[in-house]
């Protein structure tokens, strides 16, 4: 498997556990992962350099956000707005196509 796709699937699980607050220690995030520790501390650091405002709360032993954030990565469909569909379909002869097909 592509060692970026690997990668990008370990942030994700780290995240979905974050806001569970379910990481457990280092050793046992690294543990459940099938990762050193090492490793582990790695990916949070990269998580760190993304923006994840983690920290480690020893009181319930887990990863945690200090404030609430969303991670996403990969490509998926959008609507367009008007601007977006004159600036993809070269102008203003998109439009008077759909009114055109409307009266027809």
């Amino acid at each position: 498997m592509n060692i970026i796709i690997k990668q990008i699937e370990l942030i994700e699980r780290i995240d979905q556990l974050i806001r569970l607050q379910a990481t457990g220690t280092p050793v046992e995030l690294a543990s459940r992962l099938g990762i050193s520790r090492a490793q582990t501390y790695r990916i949070v650091d990269i998580m760190k350099d993304l923006n994840a405002p983690i920290t480690y709360d020893f009181t319930i032993q887990s990863f945690v956000y200090e404030e609430s954030v969303g991670f996403k990565f990969g490509f998926y469909t959008k609507e367009l707005d008007a601007t977006e569909i004159r600036s993809v379909s070269g102008g203003n002869s998109f439009e008077r196509l759909q009114c055109l097909a409307a009266i027809l």
